[in-house]
């Protein structure tokens, strides 16, 4: 079966591999969703902010799991940190658990930014439920999940220790 796009071109679903197609649709739709942040005041928000926002929903973290979760060094962690800081999405804190350590949480901005996300992905899933049937958006997360149940990767996803690629 051809698919069409909006400008009248015909792909072959069957010409593509399935892992190039899955990465480039998870690319198109995070560029989406980056542009609605964007339309929302988040525009200088990136893509890979969310590994880091990931590690902060619950409590916070240190620099120094930060950089353990996210497999880089803890300079790289501090750079980020500090980046994130500046663009006011993160603070840090002294530690109430041990007061020589300081701990990266999300600000006011930050929970709002991942607020604005959750609605824009929602919002983005309904309109490809509406577009294509909720039944083949249902069996398309199926088959994804399962991908990643047989990778043994989606441990990862409901722990939020997803790790930016390498």
């Amino acid at each position: 079966m051809l698919t069409e796009s909006p400008r009248g071109e015909r792909v072959d679903p069957a010409e593509l591999e399935l892992s190039l197609l899955s990465l480039f649709v998870g690319w198109s739709l995070a560029e989406e969703i980056q542009g609605r942040l964007a339309s929302e005041g988040f525009g200088d928000v990136r893509f890979a902010d969310g590994f880091i926002f990931q590690r902060l929903l619950a409590a916070g973290s240190t620099v120094g799991d930060l950089a353990e979760a996210l497999g880089v060094t803890q300079q790289a962690a501090s750079k980020a940190v500090a980046d994130l800081e500046a663009r006011g999405y993160v603070r840090r804190e002294v530690d109430p658990g041990d007061r020589r350590a300081r701990r990266v949480t999300l600000t006011q901005r930050g929970r709002d930014v991942v607020g604005a996300a959750r609605r824009h992905r929602a919002a983005v899933e309904r309109e490809l439920e509406e577009r294509f049937g909720s039944a083949r958006v249902a069996a398309a997360r199926e088959l994804l999940a399962e991908v990643l149940a047989w990778r043994d990767t989606d441990f990862a996803v409901r722990g939020r220790r997803v790790r930016p690629p390498r």
